[in-house]
């Protein structure tokens, strides 16, 4: 068969970030089931009919581009990947149910290093009452990818979208900000020692919190059942997984509307400052937070009216507030300027 040339006119991925890149590839695809309630677009496909919902969604780890094995143990990874699959469902204001575990592996895993993972996948699974259904094991050339699939379930009244942020809406955040970037920054400083020098042994003491949140991130679905037991439906949400500036732009872009968030109250962990004075005098913890990425934070919004029932929650930040259609995402900062938000370009690594 005749090999399909594509040079001409040709456009290189490192111009697109994932998004834009996933918007162009699916333009032109429409639902043709009734059945398909929401395709490509959020954090989950919504699929049925009735006062119940499933939720789908996937996500693809490969070895050298998502994770490391040189610091990365597989009990950690094999949680992981369940973990960021159900932190989807949370997004989606649902509740996970089952997951499909598809990977493909290189012979240089053996059959232990395999129960080791599965191990992981099976404590995430039991934390979070989900189960393990199907999925299917493949040949590698070299290293590992691994493609899970979370099934879950939300009431149609309940469930969340990226979409339905308001004029003068709060927006939310849970938890903190930065940590898993910056247990990322530790890693990888340990990791370029250790090559220089194959004697030195890593320290990592002081920097247990950073390292949990990069390398065992936990979704959130205790914000869920806050939330639930608060009666409060968020108006739109997303999980925190490229950084806040970029979750922010999807839900101002899905939800046709402009934000103003504050910088000094970005929620952010004194060892996430800790590690930036370490890395840099240049590295500042907001950056951190804006395009860090991985904390698997939910990040939200609400009405006005909701405001007396999370003011008290040491949980949920309140950063900012929904503008109007047409103006921008941007930052103000202590010195009452502001900074346009940009979420940071995808890049292929290798």
């Amino acid at each position: 068969m005749e090999q399909l040339e594509y040079q001409e006119g040709r456009t290189e991925l490192a111009e697109f970030g994932e998004f834009p890149l996933i918007e162009r590839l699916t333009d032109g695809f429409t639902p043709c089931n009734k059945s398909t309630v929401k395709g490509v677009g959020d954090d989950c496909a919504v699929i049925g009919t009735g006062d119940k919902l499933t939720l789908v969604t996937g996500d693809m780890l490969v070895e050298g581009v998502n994770f490391d094995m040189m610091y990365t143990p597989l009990l950690h990874l094999g949680y992981k990947a369940v973990a960021i699959g159900i932190s989807d469902i949370a997004a989606m204001n649902g509740t996970p149910r089952q997951v499909l575990l598809n990977i493909a592996v290189s012979n240089r895993y053996s059959v232990e290093a395999l129960e080791e993972l599965y191990a992981g996948v099976r404590l995430c699974c039991q934390r979070y009452d989900v189960d393990l259904v199907g999925g299917d094991l493949a040949t590698s050339r070299a290293g590992m990818v691994i493609s899970v699939t979370v099934v879950g379930e939300a009431d149609a009244n309940r469930i969340t979208y990226r979409s339905g942020a308001k004029l003068h809406d709060l927006i939310c955040v849970s938890g903190d900000l930065g940590s898993a970037y910056s247990g990322l920054l530790v890693l990888e400083r340990e990791k370029v020692t250790y090559k220089a020098n194959p004697d030195f042994k890593p320290d990592l003491d002081g920097y247990d919190y950073v390292l949990e949140r990069y390398l065992k991130p936990e979704p959130r679905m205790d914000i869920v059942q806050f939330l639930r037991e608060k009666d409060i439906v968020p108006t739109s949400m997303i999980d925190v997984s490229d950084g806040l500036a970029s979750e922010l732009l999807h839900i101002c872009h899905q939800s046709q509307c402009g934000c103003e968030v504050y910088e000094e109250r970005l929620p952010i962990d004194y060892q996430t400052s800790r590690v930036c004075s370490e890395m840099s005098s240049n590295m500042l913890p907001v950056s951190n937070a804006l395009n860090g990425g991985e904390d698997y934070e939910l990040l939200f919004t609400i009405g006005q009216q909701d405001y007396e029932k999370i003011r008290d929650s040491q949980e949920v930040h309140i950063i900012g507030h929904i503008t109007e259609k047409g103006s921008p995402a941007v930052m103000v900062t202590p010195q009452n300027t502001t900074i346009e938000l940009r979420a940071q370009g995808w890049q292929q690594n290798g």
